[in-house]
């Protein structure tokens, strides 16, 4: 391989790239790519807004907020402006034994401003939170 054949006299070396260590190497990076890629979803899949789910069980007194399709929120029947949202509920959940909060919003609200509100009750503290939906029929 690395001589030319003859009389002896001149010898000349072959200059060759040895791709088989670079084929090796590559194959075992494509076969990491490719099992570490599917652990990289970031976020959940969810399939909204019909449910099938038979109910979890709620706390003798649920503590219920509701938004309306304007995108208001309310507690039971008082409006609760977004900025006073968390100081409310730190308040109310004080003296509550139950630190669970249900949310119940109209299908036609708007993500964002469900996002808000939840992120509002977050920021009260409360890591409990659970979007109250009707059971399809």
């Amino acid at each position: 391989m690395g001589m030319s054949g003859g009389s002896g006299k001149s010898r000349m070396s072959i200059s060759e790239i040895n791709v088989t260590p670079l084929v090796d190497v590559m194959l075992v990076l494509l076969i990491i790519f490719m099992v570490t890629a599917p652990m990289m979803k970031q976020g959940i899949e969810v399939d909204v807004p019909e449910t099938n789910s038979s109910g979890v069980s709620t706390p003798e007194d649920p503590f219920i907020m509701s938004v309306n399709v304007k995108g208001e929120i309310f507690i039971e029947k008082t409006k609760i402006p977004i900025n006073s949202l968390s100081t409310k509920l730190k308040a109310i959940f004080q003296s509550r034994k139950s630190k669970e909060v249900f949310i119940q919003a109209d299908k036609k609200v708007e993500y964002g401003i469900v996002a808000e509100t939840m992120a509002e009750v977050r920021a009260a503290g409360l890591t409990k939170i659970a979007l109250i939906t009707q059971p399809k029929n």
